[in-house]
Protein backbone atom coordinates (compact mmCIF):
# COMPACT_ATOMS: atom_id res chain seq x y z
CA UNK A 1 0.00 0.00 0.00
CA UNK A 2 1.53 3.37 -0.93
CA UNK A 3 2.29 5.76 1.86
CA UNK A 4 2.52 9.51 1.71
CA UNK A 5 5.81 11.21 2.34
CA UNK A 6 5.61 12.89 5.74
CA UNK A 7 4.61 16.50 5.34
CA UNK A 8 4.21 19.00 8.14
CA UNK A 9 2.07 22.12 7.84
CA UNK A 10 1.12 24.76 10.38
CA UNK A 11 -2.39 26.02 11.10
CA UNK A 12 -3.60 29.08 12.88
CA UNK A 13 -6.26 27.61 14.50
CA UNK A 14 -10.76 5.17 15.17
CA UNK A 15 -8.02 2.16 16.16
CA UNK A 16 -6.61 -0.67 17.56
CA UNK A 17 -7.75 -2.67 20.58
CA UNK A 18 -5.58 -4.60 22.99
CA UNK A 19 -3.52 -4.15 26.12
CA UNK A 20 0.20 -3.61 26.64
CA UNK A 21 1.86 -6.36 28.69
CA UNK A 22 5.55 -5.48 28.52
CA UNK A 23 6.86 -1.92 28.86
CA UNK A 24 10.01 -2.98 27.04
CA UNK A 25 8.09 -3.92 23.90
CA UNK A 26 6.41 -0.54 23.80
CA UNK A 27 9.74 1.19 24.28
CA UNK A 28 11.29 -0.77 21.42
CA UNK A 29 8.29 -0.05 19.18
CA UNK A 30 8.81 3.66 19.69
CA UNK A 31 12.57 3.46 19.43
CA UNK A 32 13.24 4.53 23.04
CA UNK A 33 15.10 2.74 25.88
CA UNK A 34 12.72 1.25 28.43
CA UNK A 35 14.01 3.51 31.20
CA UNK A 36 13.92 6.73 29.18
CA UNK A 37 11.82 9.67 30.27
CA UNK A 38 10.41 11.10 27.05
CA UNK A 39 8.48 14.13 28.32
CA UNK A 40 11.17 16.39 26.92
CA UNK A 41 10.32 15.21 23.39
CA UNK A 42 7.04 17.13 23.47
CA UNK A 43 7.24 20.44 21.63
CA UNK A 44 6.83 23.60 23.70
CA UNK A 45 6.41 25.76 20.59
CA UNK A 46 3.38 24.13 18.92
CA UNK A 47 0.55 21.67 19.54
CA UNK A 48 1.81 18.96 17.18
CA UNK A 49 -0.91 16.58 15.99
CA UNK A 50 -0.54 13.32 14.05
CA UNK A 51 -3.48 12.93 11.64
CA UNK A 52 -4.70 11.32 8.44
CA UNK A 53 -4.85 13.83 5.54
CA UNK A 54 -7.96 12.24 3.96
CA UNK A 55 -10.03 10.63 6.68
CA UNK A 56 -13.29 12.52 6.67
CA UNK A 57 -15.42 13.00 8.65
CA UNK A 58 -12.63 12.74 11.24
CA UNK A 59 -9.79 14.71 9.64
CA UNK A 60 -8.37 16.11 6.43
CA UNK A 61 -5.73 18.58 5.27
CA UNK A 62 -8.34 21.34 4.99
CA UNK A 63 -9.00 20.79 8.74
CA UNK A 64 -12.72 20.19 8.18
CA UNK A 65 -13.11 17.06 10.34
CA UNK A 66 -14.41 16.95 13.89
CA UNK A 67 -11.02 15.75 15.14
CA UNK A 68 -9.47 18.81 13.50
CA UNK A 69 -11.91 21.00 15.41
CA UNK A 70 -11.08 19.28 18.70
CA UNK A 71 -7.38 19.78 17.96
CA UNK A 72 -8.03 23.46 17.34
CA UNK A 73 -9.86 23.73 20.66
CA UNK A 74 -6.98 22.13 22.59
CA UNK A 75 -4.37 24.23 20.81
CA UNK A 76 -6.29 27.35 21.76
CA UNK A 77 -6.46 26.28 25.39
CA UNK A 78 -2.71 25.66 25.37
CA UNK A 79 -2.04 29.01 23.72
CA UNK A 80 0.03 27.29 21.02
CA UNK A 81 -0.15 27.22 17.21
CA UNK A 82 -1.59 24.02 15.76
CA UNK A 83 0.83 22.01 13.63
CA UNK A 84 0.05 18.78 11.76
CA UNK A 85 2.07 15.82 10.56
CA UNK A 86 -0.03 14.07 7.92
CA UNK A 87 0.21 10.34 7.28
CA UNK A 88 -2.38 7.73 6.19
CA UNK A 89 -4.11 5.98 9.12
CA UNK A 90 -2.85 2.54 8.15
CA UNK A 91 -0.01 0.16 9.02
CA UNK A 92 2.99 2.17 10.20
CA UNK A 93 1.01 5.27 11.20
CA UNK A 94 2.17 5.39 14.84
CA UNK A 95 5.73 4.34 14.04
CA UNK A 96 6.14 7.00 11.36
CA UNK A 97 4.48 9.84 13.26
CA UNK A 98 4.27 9.69 17.05
CA UNK A 99 7.08 7.14 17.35
CA UNK A 100 9.37 9.19 15.11
CA UNK A 101 8.75 12.33 17.23
CA UNK A 102 7.22 14.12 14.26
CA UNK A 103 4.19 15.02 16.42
CA UNK A 104 2.99 14.65 20.00
CA UNK A 105 -0.62 13.44 20.02
CA UNK A 106 -3.17 11.45 18.04
CA UNK A 107 -6.57 13.03 18.67
CA UNK A 108 -8.78 9.95 18.21
CA UNK A 109 -7.48 6.58 19.47
CA UNK A 110 -9.35 3.59 20.89
CA UNK A 111 -8.87 3.03 24.62
CA UNK A 112 -6.44 0.19 25.24
CA UNK A 113 -4.45 0.73 22.06
CA UNK A 114 -1.09 -0.88 22.82
CA UNK A 115 1.09 1.32 20.60
CA UNK A 116 0.29 4.48 22.56
CA UNK A 117 -0.37 5.66 26.08
CA UNK A 118 -4.03 6.66 26.32
CA UNK A 119 -5.39 9.79 27.90
CA UNK A 120 -8.73 9.63 29.66
CA UNK A 121 -11.47 9.01 27.13
CA UNK A 122 -13.37 12.03 25.87
CA UNK A 123 -16.29 10.20 24.28
CA UNK A 124 -17.91 6.79 23.93
CA UNK A 125 -19.56 5.60 20.73
CA UNK A 126 -20.65 2.38 19.07
CA UNK A 127 -21.00 0.55 15.81
CA UNK A 128 -24.29 1.38 14.12
CA UNK A 129 -26.75 -0.02 11.63
CA UNK A 130 -27.62 2.40 8.82
CA UNK A 131 -30.91 1.80 7.00
CA UNK A 132 -33.38 3.79 4.90
CA UNK A 133 -35.45 5.82 7.37
CA UNK A 134 -38.71 4.87 5.66
CA UNK A 135 -37.79 1.29 4.84
CA UNK A 136 -38.80 -2.06 6.38
CA UNK A 137 -35.66 -2.22 8.57
CA UNK A 138 -36.14 1.15 10.27
CA UNK A 139 -37.30 -0.50 13.49
CA UNK A 140 -34.36 -2.90 13.83
CA UNK A 141 -32.18 -2.29 16.89
CA UNK A 142 -29.86 -5.32 16.90
CA UNK A 143 -28.20 -7.69 14.46
CA UNK A 144 -30.17 -10.63 15.87
CA UNK A 145 -33.51 -9.15 14.81
CA UNK A 146 -35.43 -11.66 12.62
CA UNK A 147 -36.20 -8.80 10.21
CA UNK A 148 -32.59 -9.00 9.01
CA UNK A 149 -32.90 -12.65 7.99
CA UNK A 150 -32.06 -12.89 4.30
CA UNK A 151 -30.92 -9.26 4.13
CA UNK A 152 -27.64 -8.29 2.49
CA UNK A 153 -25.57 -6.17 4.86
CA UNK A 154 -22.47 -4.16 4.12
CA UNK A 155 -19.69 -4.77 6.66
CA UNK A 156 -16.09 -3.62 7.00
CA UNK A 157 -14.09 -6.84 6.88
CA UNK A 158 -12.50 -7.71 10.21
CA UNK A 159 -14.50 -5.22 12.26
CA UNK A 160 -16.16 -6.40 15.53
CA UNK A 161 -19.75 -6.59 14.20
CA UNK A 162 -18.69 -9.27 11.70
CA UNK A 163 -18.41 -11.78 14.56
CA UNK A 164 -22.02 -11.16 15.56
CA UNK A 165 -23.13 -11.40 11.95
CA UNK A 166 -21.55 -14.85 11.74
CA UNK A 167 -23.46 -15.89 14.87
CA UNK A 168 -26.77 -14.78 13.36
CA UNK A 169 -26.13 -16.28 9.93
CA UNK A 170 -25.85 -12.91 8.20
CA UNK A 171 -22.30 -13.16 6.89
CA UNK A 172 -23.01 -15.45 3.96
CA UNK A 173 -24.84 -12.79 1.97
CA UNK A 174 -22.86 -9.85 3.35
CA UNK A 175 -20.85 -7.55 1.11
CA UNK A 176 -17.36 -6.89 2.57
CA UNK A 177 -15.49 -3.60 2.40
CA UNK A 178 -11.80 -3.05 3.13
CA UNK A 179 -10.60 -2.13 6.63
CA UNK A 180 -7.04 -0.80 6.21
CA UNK A 181 -6.87 1.55 3.23
CA UNK A 182 -5.20 4.76 2.19
CA UNK A 183 -8.18 7.10 2.26
CA UNK A 184 -6.67 9.35 -0.40
CA UNK A 185 -7.45 6.59 -2.89
CA UNK A 186 -10.22 4.50 -1.35
CA UNK A 187 -13.28 5.34 0.76
CA UNK A 188 -14.96 2.13 1.97
CA UNK A 189 -17.49 3.86 4.25
CA UNK A 190 -18.66 6.26 1.57
CA UNK A 191 -18.81 3.45 -0.98
CA UNK A 192 -20.90 1.35 1.42
CA UNK A 193 -23.40 4.17 1.94
CA UNK A 194 -23.55 4.82 -1.81
CA UNK A 195 -24.29 1.11 -2.32
CA UNK A 196 -27.07 1.34 0.26
CA UNK A 197 -28.53 4.32 -1.55
CA UNK A 198 -28.36 2.41 -4.85
CA UNK A 199 -30.09 -0.62 -3.33
CA UNK A 200 -27.11 -2.93 -3.73
CA UNK A 201 -27.20 -3.69 -0.01
CA UNK A 202 -30.12 -3.54 2.44
CA UNK A 203 -28.27 -2.07 5.42
CA UNK A 204 -24.77 -0.85 6.35
CA UNK A 205 -22.86 -1.69 9.52
CA UNK A 206 -20.29 0.99 10.33
CA UNK A 207 -18.39 2.65 13.17
CA UNK A 208 -20.73 5.35 14.50
CA UNK A 209 -18.29 8.31 14.46
CA UNK A 210 -17.85 7.70 10.73
CA UNK A 211 -21.44 6.80 9.82
CA UNK A 212 -23.22 9.48 11.87
CA UNK A 213 -21.49 12.52 10.34
CA UNK A 214 -21.57 11.08 6.80
CA UNK A 215 -25.31 10.43 7.05
CA UNK A 216 -25.98 13.85 8.53
CA UNK A 217 -24.08 15.58 5.75
CA UNK A 218 -24.86 13.55 2.64
CA UNK A 219 -27.59 10.94 3.24
CA UNK A 220 -30.63 12.60 4.83
CA UNK A 221 -32.88 9.67 3.95
CA UNK A 222 -30.97 7.24 6.16
CA UNK A 223 -31.41 6.35 9.83
CA UNK A 224 -28.44 5.65 12.13
CA UNK A 225 -29.18 3.03 14.82
CA UNK A 226 -26.52 2.43 17.54
CA UNK A 227 -26.10 -1.29 18.25
CA UNK A 228 -26.52 -1.18 22.04
CA UNK A 229 -28.04 -4.57 22.84
CA UNK A 230 -25.74 -7.13 21.17
CA UNK A 231 -24.95 -9.97 23.58
CA UNK A 232 -21.51 -11.47 24.01
CA UNK A 233 -18.14 -10.42 22.67
CA UNK A 234 -16.81 -8.48 20.95
CA UNK A 235 -18.61 -5.51 22.41
CA UNK A 236 -20.06 -2.92 20.06
CA UNK A 237 -19.08 0.24 21.96
CA UNK A 238 -15.65 1.74 22.52
CA UNK A 239 -14.18 4.67 24.44
CA UNK A 240 -12.07 7.10 22.45
CA UNK A 241 -8.99 8.80 23.87
CA UNK A 242 -6.01 10.82 22.72
CA UNK A 243 -2.81 8.84 22.20
CA UNK A 244 0.63 9.98 23.40
CA UNK A 245 4.03 8.31 23.68
CA UNK A 246 4.65 5.86 26.50
CA UNK A 247 6.49 7.56 29.34
CA UNK A 248 5.19 11.06 28.66
CA UNK A 249 3.14 11.13 31.84
CA UNK A 250 3.25 14.89 32.44
CA UNK A 251 1.94 15.47 28.92
CA UNK A 252 -0.80 12.90 29.45
CA UNK A 253 -1.85 14.58 32.71
CA UNK A 254 -1.95 17.97 31.03
CA UNK A 255 -4.20 16.64 28.26
CA UNK A 256 -6.42 14.90 30.81
CA UNK A 257 -6.89 18.21 32.57
CA UNK A 258 -7.73 19.96 29.30
CA UNK A 259 -10.22 17.24 28.37
CA UNK A 260 -11.92 17.49 31.76
CA UNK A 261 -12.17 21.30 31.69
CA UNK A 262 -13.39 21.40 28.08
CA UNK A 263 -15.64 18.32 27.99
CA UNK A 264 -18.74 20.40 27.28
CA UNK A 265 -17.09 22.09 24.29
CA UNK A 266 -15.82 18.74 23.00
CA UNK A 267 -19.32 17.27 23.33
CA UNK A 268 -20.72 20.20 21.36
CA UNK A 269 -18.25 19.60 18.50
CA UNK A 270 -19.11 15.90 18.37
CA UNK A 271 -22.86 16.45 18.52
CA UNK A 272 -22.72 19.13 15.83
CA UNK A 273 -20.80 16.72 13.61
CA UNK A 274 -23.41 14.00 14.08
CA UNK A 275 -21.33 11.55 16.14
CA UNK A 276 -23.63 9.19 18.11
CA UNK A 277 -22.54 9.61 21.74
CA UNK A 278 -23.22 6.98 24.40
CA UNK A 279 -22.93 6.85 28.17
CA UNK A 280 -19.70 5.38 29.54
CA UNK A 281 -21.09 1.83 29.64
CA UNK A 282 -22.43 1.97 26.11
CA UNK A 283 -25.97 1.17 27.22
CA UNK A 284 -27.81 4.34 26.19
CA UNK A 285 -27.49 7.36 23.93
CA UNK A 286 -25.70 10.18 25.75
CA UNK A 287 -28.13 12.19 27.84
CA UNK A 288 -30.67 9.37 28.02
CA UNK A 289 -31.12 6.88 30.87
Amino acid sequence: MPFARLRTSASAASRVWGRLTLVLLAALALGQPASAQTSDLTSKKAFRVCADPANMPLSNEAEEGFENKIAGLIAGELGLPLQYTWFPMATGFIRRTLGANECDVVIGYGQGGELVQNTNHYYTSAFVLVVPAEGPLAGVTQLGDPALEGARLGIVAGSPPATHMVKYGLIGKAKPYSLMVDRRYDNPSGTMLDDLKAGEIDAAVLWGPIAGPLVKQDYPGFKVIPLLTEEGLPRMYYRVTMGVRHGENDWRRKLNSLIRRNQGKIDAILIEAGVPLLNQMGTAVYGEK
